[in-house]
C-alpha cells in the first residue's frame, strides 16, 4: 500500500460535511482524521502530527477561532483552513489575522476546498515542485527544501504562511511589492479587502526575525507602495 501524501485533521460537527471532506480528500491520496468536537480537535492538533488542519468556526466545546489561536501560540506550523457559514468580511479578517492560512465560506464547492487544500499542502512542502535554491539575506538563511529559517544559525519558528511571505520577498531582494501583489503571490487572493492582513503577517514576521521590529532592516516598508526585502 502506498504512503499517504499527507495527513489532514478535519474538525467539523456537521456529520455530512465531515464525511464529504473525508471522502474527497482521501481521493487525493491524503489520510484524513475527522472529529466533531472542538476540544478533541485541539487536543489532536497539539499532540499529533498533521500536514493540514481544516477547522469549522462554530464548534461544540471550543470554537475554531480559539483553536486556531491556541495552535499558533503552541507553535503548530501546519497550514490552517477555516470553514464557516458566516460570510462577513470581519470574520475572514479575524481568522486570517490570528494565523489561519485560508478561509472558505459555507456552502462551498468541494472542488474548491480540495484545490485550496492541495495548494496549502504544496506550499507547505507536501507535494513535488520545482527545486529552489536556499537564500541568505542579512544573516537570515532560508531553506525552501526543509522550510527552515535560521537567524545567525538559530532556528526561527515560522508558520507556513510566514515562511512563504518571507521567501517570496527574499527571492527578489530590493523589489517592492504592493499588498495586493503579496496577497496574490502568497495567499492566492485577488481582493483588496484583505490587504491589511498582509500588514498583520509582516508585523508578526518582523517580531520573529528583526533585532528591532520597530526599525526593521530586513523586511522594509516602501511608503506608498508596500514592502520589500533588503538587497
Amino acid at each position: 500500500m502506498s504512503q499517504p501524501l499527507g495527513r489532514v485533521l478535519v474538525v467539523d460537527d456537521d456529520h455530512h460535511i465531515g464525511e464529504l471532506l473525508t471522502m474527497h480528500l482521501e481521493e487525493l491520496g491524503l489520510k484524513v482524521t475527522h472529529v466533531a468536537d472542538g476540544l478533541r480537535g485541539l487536543e489532536l492538533a497539539l499532540t499529533d502530527s498533521f500536514d493540514l488542519v481544516v477547522l469549522d468556526v462554530m464548534l461544540p466545546g471550543k470554537d475554531g477561532v480559539d483553536i486556531c489561536r491556541e495552535l499558533r501560540k503552541g507553535n503548530i506550523r501546519a497550514p490552517i483552513m477555516m470553514l464557516t457559514f458566516r460570510g462577513e468580511e470581519i470574520d475572514k479578517i479575524l481568522g486570517l489575522e490570528i494565523g489561519a492560512d485560508d478561509y472558505v465560506t459555507k456552502p462551498f464547492s468541494i472542488r474548491e476546498v480540495c484545490a485550496r487544500a492541495k495548494a496549502l499542502l504544496r506550499r507547505a512542502g507536501n507535494a513535488e515542485g520545482p527545486k529552489q535554491q536556499s537564500l541568505e539575506v542579512k544573516g537570515v538563511s532560508i531553506d525552501p527544501l526543509t522550510r527552515e529559517v535560521k537567524l545567525k544559525g538559530k532556528l526561527i519558528d515560522l508558520t507556513s504562511t510566514e515562511f512563504d511571505l518571507l521567501f517570496f520577498l527574499a527571492k527578489s531582494p530590493g523589489r517592492a511589492y504592493s499588498r495586493e501583489q503579496l496577497l496574490a503571490g502568497v495567499w492566492g487572493y485577488s481582493s483588496g479587502a484583505y490587504e491589511h492582513t498582509v500588514n498583520t503577517h509582516i508585523n508578526r514576521l518582523r517580531s520573529k526575525i528583526e533585532a528591532d521590529p520597530a526599525n526593521p532592516e530586513l523586511i522594509q516598508t516602501v511608503w506608498g507602495v508596500g514592502y520589500k526585502c533588503a538587497a
